[in-house]
């Protein structure tokens, strides 16, 4: 089975958490940022990377993993692989709209009810509304 990498985008509005979800490339459905592994990048700073690539967020990631989801990724020939996702969650300090996929996505801060909601995993609607923000986080990676 293939692994990929999350960020769980989270910040603080009136003393609750909040979490960015964007739009799916292909099927505008609403996901986490997400994406395979990185070399020379641990897990947890490729998804602060997918994060910066897809939402356009800088922040600092935690370097626990809050827990996976597995779901069909669909391929360009029509088939699915399986895939198993490990969910590192991100602090957002700063969101900007010049980022790379800013043309190919849609982005909505919601809170962890609402987003366990909008996304079609059932493994990740359970880790979204459970979500609570993590008191440890580490800084950008310098690579970035």
């Amino acid at each position: 089975m293939k692994s990929q990498v999350a960020a769980l985008c989270w910040r603080m509005r009136e003393d609750r958490p909040e979490i960015l979800l964007v739009t799916s490339r292909d099927t505008g459905r609403w996901v986490i940022p997400k994406g395979w592994p990185i070399k020379g990048k641990s897990d947890p700073h490729a998804a602060l990377q997918e994060a910066w690539e897809e939402a356009g967020v800088k922040g600092e990631v935690c370097a626990d993993c809050v827990g996976f989801y597995a779901y069909d990724k669909r391929l360009k020939d029509g088939s699915t692989r399986p895939v198993v996702v490990s969910v590192f969650p991100v602090a957002v300090r700063k969101v900007v709209d010049d980022f790379p996929e800013r043309r190919q996505r849609r982005r909505d801060w919601v809170s962890p009810e609402e987003a366990a909601r909008r996304v079609d995993e059932p493994e990740l609607q359970a880790l979204l509304a459970a979500f609570h923000p993590p008191s440890r986080a580490t800084g950008p990676d310098d690579r970035t």
